[in-house]
């Protein structure tokens, strides 16, 4: 195998591993860290099928301005645990 195959397959397992910690999380600002980590590791993996423009926009808009806007809309509501 060549070193593009092993990188891509830790890409992709990466992937697996950041979109099952989403689904499974249950803090929301954690949440959209590891969302910000797949699109990172998504933008990486566009890269690497030599789609760099698809891969610029996935890290500005999917990791940047949708995390930002996450954390915003996040930090506006209160934690369950926290008494009224």
């Amino acid at each position: 195998m060549t070193s593009l195959l092993v990188l891509q397959a830790l890409v992709l397992l990466g992937l697996i591993a950041t979109a099952i910690m989403v689904v499974l999380l249950k803090d929301l600002l954690y949440c959209a860290i590891c969302f910000a980590a797949f699109s990172l590791l998504l933008s990486l993996e566009f890269y690497l099928l030599q789609a760099p423009d698809v891969a610029i926009a996935e890290a500005g808009i999917g990791a940047g301005l949708t995390t930002a806007i996450f954390i915003i809309a996040i930090r506006g509501t209160k934690r369950y645990e926290e008494k009224e």
